[in-house]
């Protein structure tokens, strides 16, 4: 007789205990832009993430090396499309400085006041888009009507609506137009009363605040450890900005209407509330802006230069509060008319790093809420 050999192949314990991997990306409709998550999941439960960028790197800080002081400007405004003028703002502080540069008085105020403004439609855009991701409709209307009124002074005074490129090494493009003041003041205050609807549709609504509340806790010491910036980190408690610890452009004399908000839970919705309300704050800070230019007499608002700038050999490394975080820049010159290095560091970059840490142990159902309260640009993130 044939002698005969079984193989028993289980299929119950072991087939359960398996990880799946799972990517979500490069071009997953969840996502903001063109970024890939590697997930392993343990049954419904994320037990390892890894965030994968570099889809969308286009060289930007090679670029800078090939061209003048003038034309890095058009280039460094476009990693955040949604904070261009901010952008702009950190790479012509760094120039200034090299160079030694008082910019006049009234481009000072009139930077300050953009850059409130640009933050504003930066923040309305996540304010909308935020709670479409998780489901609802609504709020995204009431955003964008908001948006268009501040967009429509913001492309009165620049000629663009997104990609400004109203700064100048020296100051600002020209003059505002005849009558801007008074209608930038209406748009600031039909930007306020909309933040109120948003105030009671999203943060007041019980199924937003289940989706939200006690998720995606991120403690303050791994916000630390990434170097995480901006409404993120001050979402879970950690109390730094910018604009009123190493003070620039005309905040030193805002401190009276700046206010740092903060909140100590860490979860999506500590985050969603920072947001709205550092928008309400920018808004305050706009209408002081628009009050101080009012007092100040007529003047230029750029500085007269050179056919050829260069700067002076050397280094210096200049820091700005962007909209979604710490902007970075590190500018080493040679003496020529193009930066022999301009390092950029950006705010989302480091911020989604910290998904690594933050997703293992969460729901895959509660992924798209942690991601869409991180707040970024993925431009902003591969540079």
């Amino acid at each position: 007789m044939t002698r005969m050999t079984e193989t028993v192949i289980g299929v119950g314990g072991a087939a359960e205990s398996t990880d799946m991997v799972l990517n979500i990306g490069p071009q997953h409709p969840s996502t903001h832009g063109v970024l890939r998550l590697r997930l392993v999941l343990d049954g419904e439960r994320i037990s390892r993430a890894e965030p994968v960028v570099g889809y969308m790197h286009r060289g930007a800080e090679k670029l800078f090396e090939a061209r003048d002081y003038r034309q890095i400007i058009v280039l460094a405004n476009r990693h955040d499309w949604l904070s261009a003028f901010s952008n702009e703002l950190g790479v012509v502080l760094a120039v200034e400085r090299m160079l030694g540069m008082e910019v006049p008085e009234r481009a000072v105020w009139l930077r300050t006041l953009l850059a409130e403004l640009n933050r504003v439609l930066n923040h309305l855009m996540f304010l909308g888009s935020y709670p479409l991701e998780l489901g609802g409709i609504t709020p995204m209307f009431y955003a964008f009507t908001e948006r268009e009124s501040l967009q429509q002074v913001m492309e009165e005074v620049s000629g663009g609506r997104m990609h400004y490129m109203f700064n100048r090494v020296g100051g600002l493009k020209e003059e505002l137009p005849e009558g801007w003041s008074e209608r930038a003041r209406a748009a600031v205050a039909a930007a306020r009363s909309g933040m109120t609807r948003l105030d009671e549709l999203v943060v007041g609504n019980e199924v937003f605040r289940a989706r939200t509340r006690g998720v995606g806790v991120l403690r303050p010491e791994t916000a630390h450890a990434y170097g995480i910036s901006g409404p993120i980190a001050r979402g879970s408690g950690v109390d730094f900005d910018l604009r009123r610890d190493e003070p620039y452009l005309a905040y030193g004399e805002l401190g009276g209407v700046l206010r740092v908000v903060t909140r100590e839970a860490g979860d999506c919705l500590a985050r969603f509330e920072v947001l709205l309300d550092q928008a309400k704050n920018a808004l305050d800070l706009a209408d002081a802006c628009l009050d101080r230019l009012a007092e100040l007499p007529p003047g230029p608002v750029n500085q007269r230069l050179p056919k050829v700038l260069k700067a002076p050999e050397g280094a210096t490394y200049a820091w700005t509060e962007n909209p979604l975080g710490i902007n970075g820049y590190y500018l080493v010159s040679k003496g020529e008319k193009t930066p022999y290095r301009l390092k950029l560091r950006s705010a989302s970059f480091n911020n989604i790093q910290a998904l690594s840490a933050l997703l293992p142990g969460t729901l895959v159902a509660d992924m798209v809420a942690i991601l869409g309260s991180f707040f970024f640009v993925v431009g902003d993130i591969d540079k």
